[in-house]
């Protein structure tokens, strides 16, 4: 026997005359793609453990009518003492449709949640060029966008 579905109203609102929801990613690509290796074949032969910075940034603007693009920016730069070992900027973006979302979930979506879906993405072309420069892998952990974004309410709040 098949399951019923209870279209009564419920806490979120929604009665069933209300269209949901609907996000679609339409597409992902690399906009922009950057792997330095300025000091090699020194930098490949050093035996010094690197230290790596990483930068993540987030830009969502709309694309269309219920189109939006969504950047993630990831910079990592490696140094062994005072030389640059390797650099990689990416620029992985996602185009995403979302029909039906109300204005005040916008944002956190395209902040939190698209990036989230982006970064597995990002994480592997990352990893692959550092490893195809030369150097082993760089695995990045994952990021809590979500935190992130609080963290940044925080601060415009503690601006304004």
């Amino acid at each position: 026997m098949a399951d019923e579905i209870d279209m009564m109203p419920t806490e979120n609102g929604f009665d069933g005359n209300e269209p949901m929801p609907q996000v679609s990613i339409l597409t992902q690509y690399v906009k922009d793609l950057s792997f330095e290796n300025p000091n090699a074949p020194a930098s490949l032969q050093t035996t010094e453990q690197p230290r790596i910075e990483v930068n993540v940034a987030v830009n969502a603007k709309r694309a269309g009518d219920a189109m939006f693009e969504v950047e993630l920016k990831i910079t990592a730069k490696a140094t062994a003492g005072d030389a640059v070992a390797f650099v990689i900027d990416l620029l992985y973006a996602g185009l995403f449709g979302l029909t039906n979302v109300p204005e005040e979930a916008l944002e956190p979506f395209l902040i939190i949640e698209a990036p989230r879906i982006l970064f597995p993405f990002a994480r592997r072309i990352v990893a692959d060029s550092v490893r195809d420069g030369g150097f082993p892998p760089l695995m990045l952990d994952p990021i809590d966008f979500a935190s992130l974004y609080m963290a940044q309410q925080g601060a415009q709040g503690g601006n304004a």
